[in-house]
């Protein structure tokens, strides 16, 4: 069978199918690079009753109430403690049982309280450390969660967002509509620019930049509906490192001296984190490492991460109770 139907225990009902073609290529991947966590890791990507949504509250137009109503229903703040860069005005609300607090709809002229995002995606921005003032650039920015995390942090002095893809690009604008009031959202720059090119466009521009770049999403990518997509996109997998390297390049290309820049992915996939990552370094004489590893250190109680990465790096693995991710993060600075 090319796809196994997987059923909800507590409701009694088929929930999505996982795509069997991309499962196989996951199993033979992963059981090499991550060893005896991979099957833990395979449980939870392929049971979504298992998975986690967080609540990040939007600075712009959340109530009290809305806090107090999180509380009452067993959330709790999931960023707390020791962290290097936590602003206050950032609020994210998790809870340790698989639940999804009701999502709200895009209404014109109406901001929403809330964002449900994987809580895992809110750590590049914490690791990129975004200051008032500073000119910012997410370099591929749809649909605009992380996006929406930096403005809840900082105000930026300029904001650039980018997405290249045309039909992402208006699903990233419509994120931002939902989450910033005009006077903000009018000084945010949102383009659909090939992100390969920007560095050309805007060289040495930014003092921080976001590179959550295009990959091997592992968790939609198992439930693929189409078989033939998903073969081809498994064909074509070797070619995301690539553009990976280039858009990183670009970015670099784009960064001020003494800029930082943060790098993320949500799959699992050593060639298109680390390997992509030492590949810059190794090509790039002008960009230096920075030691993220306190950020794992301070929230450890609500993420599991692996323990074979750099100091620089992060990788986030989901486990039952801690759904989180995948997330791969990296961040370096540029001299």
């Amino acid at each position: 069978l090319l796809f196994l139907k997987l059923e909800n225990k507590t409701k009694g009902k088929l929930q999505k199918q996982i795509c069997q073609v991309v499962l196989d290529h996951f199993e033979k991947q992963y059981s090499t690079e991550l060893g005896d966590a991979w099957s833990s890791i395979r449980e939870v990507l392929t049971y979504p009753s298992y998975w986690q949504h967080a609540v990040l509250l939007n600075k712009f137009s959340h109530t009290a109430d809305l806090e107090d109503t999180l509380c009452a229903q067993g959330y709790h703040p999931a960023f707390r403690g020791t962290l290097p860069y936590l602003p206050r005005s950032l609020k994210c609300y998790v809870s340790r049982t698989p639940r999804r607090f009701p999502s709200q709809k895009h209404q014109a002229g109406k901001l929403k309280e809330y964002y449900l995002l994987n809580a895992a995606s809110v750590l590049p921005v914490l690791a990129l450390e975004v200051k008032d003032g500073e000119d910012v650039l997410d370099l591929c920015a749809a649909p605009g969660g992380k996006s929406v995390v930096i403005l809840q942090c900082a105000r930026p002095g300029q904001f650039h967002c980018n997405e290249y893809d045309e039909l992402r690009s208006r699903w990233l604008k419509q994120t931002m509509e939902s989450f910033i009031p005009h006077p903000v959202f009018n000084l945010i720059t949102v383009s659909n620019l090939d992100g390969r090119q920007i560095g050309e466009l805007k060289p040495e521009f930014y003092d921080k930049i976001l590179v959550d770049a295009p990959c091997s999403n592992d968790r939609s990518w198992l439930f693929s509906s189409d078989i033939q997509q998903a073969t081809l996109r498994l064909l074509q997998r070797n070619e995301l490192s690539v553009l990976q390297f280039q858009l990183l390049r670009s970015a670099i290309k784009a960064l001020r001296p003494g800029g930082s820049l943060v790098y993320s992915t949500c799959t699992l996939s050593k060639e298109e984190n680390s390997s992509v990552i030492n590949l810059i370094l190794n090509s790039c004489t002008n960009v230096i490492p920075v030691n993220i590893s306190e950020i794992a250190k301070a929230v450890s109680q609500e993420f599991t991460f692996h323990s074979g990465t750099q100091h620089h790096e992060l990788l986030v693995l989901p486990e039952k109770g801690r759904a989180w991710g995948p997330m791969y993060v990296a961040k370096l600075k540029k001299m």
